[in-house]
């Protein structure tokens, strides 16, 4: 059985949580909880409250996911909110 794709979603860090997790508010206006990908955390790339990030949500737990990308600014149509 093949493992399931992740669903790629943006959104903007609101809170900085123990354990380099976090607290995105998606596009959608969800709250999820995510956690600094892998090579993030090697290349020690930071994030802060208010980054515009790209986070790959489970199938299984649409409440939990992992932060795959920081980018430099956010879209013209996003507000931060932090």
């Amino acid at each position: 059985m093949a493992k399931e794709e992740a669903i790629e979603v943006e959104g903007v860090v609101q809170k900085a949580l123990s354990n380099a997790q976090f607290t995105v508010e998606i596009q959608n206006g969800h709250l999820v909880t995510a956690y600094i990908g892998g090579k993030m955390k090697k290349f020690f790339i930071k994030i802060l409250p208010g980054d515009f990030v790209t986070v790959a949500l489970s199938p299984y737990d649409l409440t939990r996911g992992r932060i795959t990308f920081r980018h430099k600014t956010a879209p013209v149509n996003v507000v931060k909110t932090a």
